[in-house]
C-alpha cells in the first residue's frame, strides 16, 4: 500500500506541477572538460553513442553499437518524491555478426532513480540496471552490458583528443541557429574486452567513436530523418558528416569534419557535403528501403561506404519509438580501403518524430 501511495502521489504532484524550463544551445559556449563529460539536465536530451569493429582471434569482423539516452520530461524537476518521473534513462545495444545476417540487438527504458537508472554531472556515468557506460579516471571508458543474445564486456581508451563537432562544439542542424545541439567525438579509441554468445566468452580488440550530445531543440518542422558517418581512417584521420532530410527526400541541412592525425581540422558546409545513395536493402520485417551502400562527397573527396551486412535494422519502437538502421561500413576512396566506421540511418520507414 506504500508503494502504491507513493505512485499515486507523484502522479498527482506531476499533474499539478508547473512544466519546467530548459536550457537551449547557444554558439560561443564553451565546452569544459571533464565536467561536459557528464550528463546536463537541465537540456531536454542527451545520448552518448559508441560504436566500433572488433576483430576476434580468427579475424572474424564484428560491429557493435552501445547507447545511453537521457530524455527529461515536462514534469517538475522540483518535485521532491522519489517516484517522479524527471528523467527517463534508455539504452541500446547492437551486435553485427555477417555470420549471423540480421544484426542482434536489444533495448531498455526506465525511469531515474533508486540508483538503478541514472546519468550523472560530472562525468560519463551512466547505468541502466545491469548496462553501464563508465568514465575512468584515466580516461578510458568501461562498458558492460547483457542482453538476451550477446554480453559486452569492453573497454574503449581515447589515443587522440576530443574533437569539437561544428563550431567549438555548437553544432547546427538546420536552417535555424536554435537548431542544434553541443556536440564533441572522441575518434580512434582503442577496444579490448570480450564479446559473449551462448555462454561462450571470445576476446576481442579493435577501434570505437563515440559521441556525445545534448539539446534542446528539435529538428526543423520539415525534417523526416537523417543520415550520419563516424569514421576512423587506416592514416589515423577521423571522418564525421551528416546530413538531415526533409520530408521530400532533399537535403535540409548537412555538414562534415575531417581531422589528421596531427590535428588539423578540415570542415565542410551544408552545400559541400552530397549523400548519393548506389544500392539499397528493403527489410523483410518493417519494408523500410535503406541506401545500405553510399557515396559522401566532402568538398571535392569521394568516399564510398560498404555494409558490414545489409541487414543492420535496429526496431527501437519499445523505447524510442523509432526503427532505424545503424551498422559497421568500411570506407573506400577511388576503390580502395581507407578505414572503417558506423553509418546511421533515420526516417526510412517513417518520418522520425522527436
Amino acid at each position: 500500500m506504500k508503494l502504491l501511495a507513493g505512485l499515486l502521489l507523484a502522479w498527482c504532484s506531476a499533474l499539478n506541477a508547473a512544466a519546467p524550463t530548459f536550457e537551449s544551445v547557444n554558439p560561443g559556449t564553451t565546452l569544459e572538460f571533464p565536467q561536459d563529460f557528464g550528463a546536463h539536465p537541465s537540456y531536454r536530451t542527451e545520448w552518448w553513442y559508441a560504436t566500433g569493429w572488433l576483430d576476434t582471434p580468427d579475424h572474424r569482423p564484428l560491429g557493435f553499437q552501445i547507447t545511453f539516452f537521457r530524455s527529461a520530461t515536462g514534469h517538475d524537476r522540483a518535485n521532491p518524491s522519489a517516484f517522479a518521473p524527471g528523467q527517463l534513462i534508455i539504452a541500446h545495444a547492437a551486435l553485427s555478426d555477417p555470420a549471423v545476417g540480421r544484426l542482434l540487438h536489444d533495448q531498455r527504458s526506465a525511469r531515474a532513480g533508486f540508483g538503478l537508472a541514472y546519468a550523472r554531472p560530472g562525468n560519463t556515468d551512466v547505468k541502466l540496471n545491469d548496462w553501464v557506460l563508465l568514465r575512468q579516471p584515466d580516461g578510458s571508458y568501461q562498458a558492460r552490458l547483457a542482453s538476451r543474445e550477446f554480453a559486452l564486456q569492453l573497454q574503449l581508451t581515447p589515443t587522440q583528443p576530443t574533437m569539437l563537432q561544428g563550431v567549438d562544439g555548437y553544432s547546427r542542424k538546420g536552417p535555424n541557429p536554435s537548431q542544434a545541439s553541443h556536440y564533441y567525438s572522441q575518434p580512434q579509441l582503442q577496444v579490448r574486452g570480450t564479446v559473449t554468445r551462448a555462454g561462450k566468452p571470445v576476446t576481442v580488440t579493435g577501434t570505437a567513436w563515440l559521441d556525445h550530445e545534448w539539446s534542446t531543440s528539435v529538428l526543423d518542422a520539415s525534417a523526416s530523418g537523417w543520415d550520419w558517418l563516424g569514421a576512423n581512417l587506416d592514416d589515423g584521420s577521423a571522418l564525421m558528416a551528416f546530413q538531415i532530410r526533409s520530408i521530400d527526400g532533399t537535403r535540409l541541412w548537412a555538414h562534415a569534419a575531417l581531422r589528421s592525425r596531427s590535428g588539423q581540422l578540415t570542415q565542410f558546409a551544408p552545400e559541400q557535403v552530397h549523400f548519393a545513395p548506389q544500392r539499397h536493402w528493403r527489410s523483410p520485417r518493417t519494408n523500410a528501403s535503406y541506401p545500405v551502400a553510399t557515396t559522401i562527397t566532402t568538398g571535392t573527396t569521394s568516399w564510398q561506404l560498404i555494409p558490414l551486412q545489409d541487414d543492420q535494422e535496429l526496431d527501437s519502437r519499445q523505447s524510442t519509438g523509432s526503427v532505424y538502421w545503424e551498422g559497421g561500413v568500411t570506407i573506400l576512396r577511388e576503390g580502395k580501403p581507407m578505414g572503417r566506421g558506423y553509418l546511421e540511418m533515420t526516417g526510412y520507414l517513417k518520418p522520425i518524430k522527436l
